[in-house]
């Protein structure tokens, strides 16, 4: 039987809120067993950026209660609103924020709007419909009518405004909404699993979901496979990774061309990479060496950055310097950390030139980065701070994506090519349990906004520093595994 976390409750702001992003997770989130749970950092980053937006809006500390609407406070928080629909299912929303704004109510002169924080660029159902069913509770609450919401998200430095009015349309597809959860919780069994499992890191039920995708051989098991060529493999009698490893390639070759010619291109490589991971034996695609460049090098500079994607800061630039010794074996006990903090506020300039002498000082030696971020990061900030085009051919040519190499030369029995999943595969083990990019995210955001010291706390920009230099020594793991295999 489930546990039922949520026993007794109506459909709520938050179980809505999760559906849109998969209906699984809000099936979960009210029955699932609560011991499986794990902590996500996306979450506390999502508050954390929600209360400074807050902050920009309502100049003044928002207070909580009725009472502070009964006082008119300019901000609202802690209201817990209930109602009953037309079907009878109890509903309830819990508003982050309520903004004073001119009208008439039961308290005097004055009403309130909901507002929601939204991360990332897009507007979508979730916002609207949120703000929609805040708006339905808040009416008979307030006993003023709410023809409008606010969403507020980051832009630059500041908060970006987008008024949201909340007509009977929306009314419409919030009831719609509602029924179709409510009839997803009423369901014995979760849903199925979602197509689209890009976003699971993000979720505290990835776990549960990743080892039932895993024992099902499930299609977004198979690296290479999205939410849409998942829809086409299933119109097509292909439901998991044992039906596509079996399949006929010049069938579905000729029935994936009809979805576009990209999907039938992949057919080979999709069937292949269901054998390798059903088998659980790399298989090589390129017999040549995978790594020619690092034959007669000296060293290499394994590089790793670390970023705030929203602040649209690379805020470490961490290396590895990995010498060679005479004899031709690469001195790892040798190597050495060295990571550069990039503040936004000292300028790029400042950064370019730090960066410069760390590649002048190795010039002869090779940059070994996952994944295509370092390349453009370092490429882009060496034409801004004016790197002529042989400074930057040359620059290009010492940067080597050993991610590139791998998909190049090898299919790995993993489900995703990423370098947790690569060398985690090879056997290497990061040195902090459960450590991710939203979770250094969290820790360099701490640091920033710590207080009691000038830059916060210091613990926190040392486990930044640990898990960058993991990440290097992770790429590191992945070239030798290259090279020993070629």
């Amino acid at each position: 039987m489930p546990n039922k976390l949520m026993q007794g409750k109506g459909l709520t702001d938050r179980l809505l809120r999760n559906w849109f992003r998969c209906r699984r997770r809000a099936w979960l989130d009210k029955y699932g067993n609560a011991e499986r749970r794990l902590w996500t950092a996306h979450r506390t980053i999502q508050l954390n950026d929600q209360q400074q937006g807050f902050t920009y809006l309502i100049e003044s500390k928002p207070k909580r209660g009725v009472k502070a609407c009964e006082e008119g406070t300019a901000g609202v928080v802690g209201i817990r609103l209930k109602g009953t629909l037309n079907s009878g299912q109890v509903i309830e929303a819990h508003p982050p924020l309520l903004q004073r704004i001119e009208g008439e109510s039961r308290w005097g002169n004055f009403a309130y709007r909901p507002v929601l924080w939204k991360q990332g660029k897009r507007l979508t159902r979730e916002h609207r419909l949120g703000l929609s069913l805040v708006g339905l509770l808040l009416e008979p609450f307030q006993k003023a009518e709410v023809p409008e919401g606010l969403i507020i998200s980051r832009a630059n430095r500041g908060i970006k405004k987008e008024k949201i009015t909340l007509n009977n349309g929306l009314e419409k597809q919030l009831s719609d909404s509602l029924e179709k959860l409510a009839f997803d919780l009423n369901r014995k069994e979760p849903p199925p699993l979602t197509a689209d499992r890009r976003k699971c890191s993000l979720c505290s039920w990835r776990s549960l979901c990743g080892e039932e995708a895993g024992i099902s051989g499930h299609l977004s098991e198979v690296s290479g496979i999205g939410a849409r060529r998942l829809q086409i493999l299933e119109e097509l009698d292909i439901h998991n990774l044992e039906d596509l490893a079996a399949a006929d390639l010049i069938f579905l070759k000729e029935k994936l061309d009809y979805f576009g010619t990209q999907h039938g291109e992949a057919a080979q490589q999709l069937i292949k990479q269901a054998m390798v991971q059903r088998d659980g034996c790399a298989e090589r695609l390129d017999q040549k060496p995978a790594l020619p460049e690092l034959r007669s090098a000296p060293g290499v500079l394994i590089y790793d950055i670390e970023s705030d994607p929203d602040a649209k800061d690379d805020f470490l630039h961490g290396f590895v310097n990995l010498p060679r010794r005479k004899c031709g074996e690469w001195n790892i006990e040798s190597a050495k950390y060295h990571p550069l903090l990039i503040l936004a506020e000292n300028g790029e300039d400042t950064a370019w030139e730090r960066l410069k002498w760390k590649l002048d000082y190795y010039s002869d030696w090779p940059i070994l980065h996952y994944g295509e971020t370092e390349a453009l990061s370092l490429s882009r900030i060496a034409q801004r701070q004016g790197a002529s085009q042989d400074e930057l051919k040359a620059l290009h040519n010492r940067l080597i994506d050993i991610h590139a190499r791998v998909r190049k030369h090898w299919l790995l029995p993993v489900n995703s090519y990423g370098l947790k999943a690569v060398a985690g595969w090879i056997g290497f083990k990061w040195s902090q349990f459960e450590v991710d990019g939203a979770k250094a995210l969290l820790w360099w955001r701490q640091w920033r906004g710590g207080r009691g010291t000038s830059r916060g706390n210091s613990n926190s920009l040392r486990r930044i520093y640990k898990y960058n230099k993991d990440d290097c020594l992770a790429t590191w793991a992945v070239a030798k595994w290259l090279m020993d295999n070629s």
